[in-house]
C-alpha cells in the first residue's frame, strides 16, 4: 500500500472535496481521483461515495480512518526517533493546546522550556478541547493541553494544574464589590455561554447549566454564544452575566472593563489535562516539555 495513497485519502477525508485536497496536496483533481482508486482497488472496497460534488466515507472508508490515521502517526514518530538519536535535545515539539491557555501560568512554562531547550522549535496550536484531543490522537500534535479530561484510552493523560471559572459582569453592576450571600440575589439575571457540545459532557455549555442547577438558577434567561469574545463584550455591555476562566478576562479586570461578581454557589475550578498518544513516541524535548507542563 502506498503512502501517499493513504495521504491523499486522509486529506480527502479531512477537507470533504477532492478539489479542496488537490490544493492542499499541490496535485491535479485527477491525480487525486488516481490515487483514492488505486487505494479502493488496493484493499477491494470503495472508500467515498461522491454526492452533489461533495465526498461521504463509505462504511469501509469509516472503518479504514482511524487505522490511516495511526499508520502515518506511527512514521512520523519513526521519523522522529531518528532523527533525536542523530541530533539529541533539538528538533520540534508540536503542542496544541486550548487558546485560553496561553494566558496562565503555562506561559512562564513555555518560557522556562525554550530556555531550557534553546535548539528545540516548539510549534504551538490552538483549538477546542475536543479539537486538541483529535489532533495529538491523529499525530498532528506530539502533545496536549485542554480543560477536563477526555477519557480515551488510546491517550495517556495527565494532571497538569486546574483554572478558576469566574462570574463576570459590566462596570456599574449593581452586584460588584458585594458578596452574595445567596444565589438568590441573581434572579432575574440574564447569563450568557456557550452551547452545550453534543457528546462532550465537560463542554463549556454543560458546565454553566450544571452550576446555574447548583446555584437553583436552572430557569434563567440563558443567551448561546459560540465565541468568547463575543461573550465578553456583551458582559461588558451590560446584556448579563458570564462563567468564563479567569486568565480569559484577566486584561479586562485589570482595565475595569469588566467586574468580578462574588457567587459562592458558582465557585468552581476545572482541571487542566496534559496528554499524549498511548504508543506515541516521545522525543527527548518533548518528555521536557510534557515534564514542565505536569509540575
Amino acid at each position: 500500500m502506498d503512502l501517499e495513497e493513504v495521504r491523499t485519502f486522509l486529506v480527502i477525508a479531512e477537507t470533504g472535496g477532492f478539489t479542496r485536497a488537490g490544493q492542499r496536496l499541490h496535485r491535479s483533481q485527477p491525480a487525486i481521483s488516481r490515487r483514492l482508486d488505486q487505494l479502493e482497488l488496493e484493499l477491494g472496497a470503495k472508500l467515498v461515495d461522491r454526492i452533489r460534488g461533495r465526498i461521504r466515507l463509505t462504511e469501509a472508508g469509516r472503518a479504514f480512518l482511524p487505522h490511516a490515521q495511526a499508520a502515518l502517526a506511527a512514521l512520523k514518530d519513526g521519523r522522529d526517533a531518528v532523527r533525536d538519536l542523530q541530533t539529541g535535545l533539538q528538533g520540534a515539539v508540536s503542542l496544541a493546546l486550548v487558546g485560553t491557555l496561553a494566558d496562565t501560568y503555562i506561559v512562564d512554562t513555555l518560557r522556562r522550556f525554550a530556555r531550557k531547550a534553546g535548539k528545540v522549535r516548539l510549534e504551538l496550536r490552538t483549538a477546542s478541547s475536543a479539537e486538541v484531543t483529535d489532533l495529538v490522537r491523529r499525530g498532528e500534535a506530539t502533545l496536549g493541553l485542554r480543560y477536563f479530561a477526555s477519557d480515551r484510552t488510546d491517550l495517556v493523560e495527565l494532571e497538569a494544574g486546574s483554572e478558576a471559572m469566574v462570574v463576570v459582569a459590566g462596570r456599574g453592576h449593581r452586584l460588584a464589590g458585594r458578596r452574595l450571600r445567596t444565589s438568590r440575589e441573581l434572579a432575574g439575571e440574564r447569563w450568557i455561554g456557550f452551547p452545550p457540545s453534543p457528546g462532550d459532557r465537560d463542554s463549556s455549555g454543560h458546565l454553566l447549566a450544571r452550576q446555574l442547577i447548583r446555584a437553583g438558577l436552572e430557569h434563567a434567561d440563558l443567551t448561546l454564544i459560540d465565541s468568547l469574545t463575543a461573550q465578553k463584550r456583551l458582559a461588558q455591555a451590560g446584556f448579563g452575566l458570564a462563567l468564563v476562566p479567569e486568565s480569559s478576562v484577566r486584561d479586562e479586570l485589570k482595565q475595569g472593563t469588566l467586574v468580578m461578581l462574588d457567587v459562592p454557589d458558582m465557585r468552581v475550578n476545572i482541571p487542566i489535562t496534559a496528554l499524549h498518544r498511548r504508543k506515541g513516541y516521545l522525543s527527548p524535548a518533548a518528555k521536557a516539555l510534557l515534564d514542565l507542563l505536569t509540575k
